[in-house]
């Protein structure tokens, strides 16, 4: 777990500005999620508290996060018990992954009481626990009972104990004997699992960075640990101290090539080499945000839209296997000339054959040669009739063909279309683009409309850029959105762009009738490309011209149009450029 005592310990520190703040709102996004809004001197502030077990966290947020409708319990409970309460202290016991937040609150009597918030993060373990002036438990974000654990309970009224602790050390104010010492104790292990069971508060990745620089890259073992190793160990840990105590960390994200997020922590990391791609951020805070932010964005979106996850994957399954099915009729009816060709031999010979007869032998005169053939009969029928069964057969295959050919190219479009929802699916922000993409679906007959009498939310505006050159970059959310954007919207002077053959959002840059600079275009290319089905890609093609030069075609699906005197830049996706340049 990369959000250790040590990390939060820096977490602690940068929260000491709202000490003295007072509590504007409460919300509780999820069941293990709560925001507190607090007023201070230099603004209003969001904590961030979570309690989930993939991604427990205390953070100062930026983000915006969707509240629902109706409060739940825990979160009237929060209102209730902090409701303008005044921040009087951040408390952290040595480097335990527990933040307290003690607030000065008045009571139902009109007493002013301290209300304090241990916010427990330790992986499934994490609870955001309220505790009164007496050190009770009012309520916790998840209950825990004698059947989840014996060891420790956390219900209403009972008496608030710490998690059960390990003798470890505080890398903050241990010795170096000390430290020396304990390595002599520990069980002989890897250099790494070593150091873990030494500290407190520290995790795998931060001791895998000790362990590199103390090896130089190589693997070390406790047991083998020599002098000069063991002093590089030393200053590596006495680094450490200081950039936590003095304000003077390397907030530093790992990602692997593909752009996937793997690491954190509050030292620069140096232990993956060519490996992964790390990236510097200004506080530890801004890092949580963007760590666990554009980590669990697709699972948020995967699990708030779940049933159309569902939903799509079923009708493209349902409509591949129709059109693969109307590919084989369409492939058998390329017979269609040799049953022609079986009628004219049937009927050129009819005097030669006799009712009754199996099977025709004659001679195909289309042919250089004449070389015999044989031709399958139905006993029960006549020459002529025989003719007549292929002939029809014939005239069957020849409609088919022109039907299928038809069904096929309509069966591709809807396929492409369902694509492109379940792509503006996974790019979905917001609930509020869930609903929309949810809304065009039901238009299009794909799901039953509710018959509710509530009003949908009025849907967001398109996402806005503005370029390095000062250009107006709108993106469409979804397909119908596509539509306004490109067909509604945009003059003809403007500049639409598409990935080619990709699915992926319409882009218009608003020129105002100004001819833009190479780099806006480029740029605006890389936004198409980032907000595509491309976006993991190496390199992207995506088309461009005039607005003036893209028309929807007759009866279309959302989001299908048409487009004539483009070009192509190939550019290459890049998030950050495209997070850097949104509005």
């Amino acid at each position: 777990m990369a959000l250790d005592g040590a990390f939060l310990y820096a977490v602690k520190n940068e929260l000491q500005p709202l000490v003295g703040g007072r509590i504007e709102k409460i919300h509780q996004p999820s069941r293990e999620e709560a925001v507190i809004s607090i007023r201070t001197r230099s603004g209003s502030k969001k904590l961030y508290i979570s309690a989930n077990a993939g991604s427990a966290r205390v953070h100062v947020t930026e983000k915006s996060v969707d509240n629902p409708q109706t409060p739940p319990m825990f979160c009237m409970l929060l209102r209730k018990r902090l409701g303008s309460g005044k921040l009087i202290a951040v408390r952290q016991d040595g480097l335990e992954r527990i933040l307290f937040l003690d607030f000065e609150c008045v009571n139902e009597l009109g007493d002013v009481v301290t209300v304090t918030l241990a916010c427990e993060i330790m992986g499934r373990c994490s609870n955001l626990i309220v505790i009164d002036h007496e050190g009770r438990v009012i309520d916790s974000i998840k209950r825990v009972d004698e059947e989840m654990s014996r060891e420790r309970m956390v219900l209403p009224g009972m008496k608030y104990t710490l998690p059960p602790r390990d003798d470890r050390l505080n890398f903050l104010t241990a010795e170096p004997d000390e430290i020396k010492e304990r390595l002599r104790e520990v069980q002989p292990a890897e250099l790494s699992k070593a150091l873990i069971r030494v500290f407190e508060g520290i995790s795998p990745v931060l001791a895998r960075e000790w362990t590199f620089f103390a090896g130089r890259g190589a693997e070390l073992r406790s047991d083998t640990v020599d002098g000069d190793q063991l002093d590089r160990l030393l200053f590596a840990i006495k680094s450490a101290k200081q950039k936590l105590t003095e304000g003077e960390c390397c907030f530093c994200v790992a990602a692997d090539r593909d752009g996937m997020l793997k690491d954190f922590s509050f030292v620069r990391l140096n232990q993956y080499g060519t490996l992964m791609l790390t990236k510097e951020l200004g506080s530890a805070s801004e890092l949580l945000d963007y760590f666990y932010y554009e980590r669990d964005r697709a699972a948020r979106t995967k699990q708030r839209a779940n049933d159309l996850f569902k939903l799509l994957v079923n009708l493209t399954e349902r409509t591949s296997r129709r059109i693969s099915a109307q590919q084989q009729e369409l492939a058998a009816c390329a017979e269609k000339d040799r049953f022609k060709l079986w009628g004219d031999l049937i009927s050129a010979n009819i005097y030669r054959i006799q009712k009754g007869d199996s099977s025709a032998e004659v001679e195909n005169f289309y042919e250089e040669g004449c070389p015999t053939v044989s031709i399958e009969l139905d006993i029960r029928k006549t020459p002529a009739q025989n003719a007549q069964r292929y002939y029809s057969e014939y005239k069957k295959c020849v409609t088919a063909e022109e039907k299928l050919a038809g069904q096929i190219e309509k069966g591709e479009e809807e396929l492409a279309y369902l694509d492109s929802v379940f792509d503006a699916l996974t790019r979905a922000e917001s609930e509020n683009d869930i609903i929309q993409l949810r809304l065009e679906l039901v238009q299009q007959g794909y799901i039953r409309s509710g018959g509710g009498k509530a009003k949908p939310p009025k849907a967001l505006p398109p996402i806005e850029y503005r370029s390095s050159d000062g250009y107006t970059i709108l993106v469409g959310r979804n397909n119908c959105q596509n539509d306004q954007l490109t067909l509604k919207f945009a003059e003809k002077s403007d500049i639409w762009l598409h990935t080619q053959t990709i699915t992926g959002s319409h882009v218009i840059i608003v020129t105002d009738g100004a001819t833009p600079p190479d780099k806006t275009i480029e740029e605006a290319a890389i936004i198409a490309a980032v907000n595509s089905k491309g976006r993991n890609s190496t390199l992207v093609p995506v088309d461009y011209c005039l607005a003036r030069y893209v028309k929807k075609p007759s009866g279309a699906k959302p989001g299908k149009v048409i487009f004539t005197n483009y070009k192509t830049a190939f550019v290459k996706p890049d998030t950050e450029l495209e997070q850097s340049l949104r509005v």
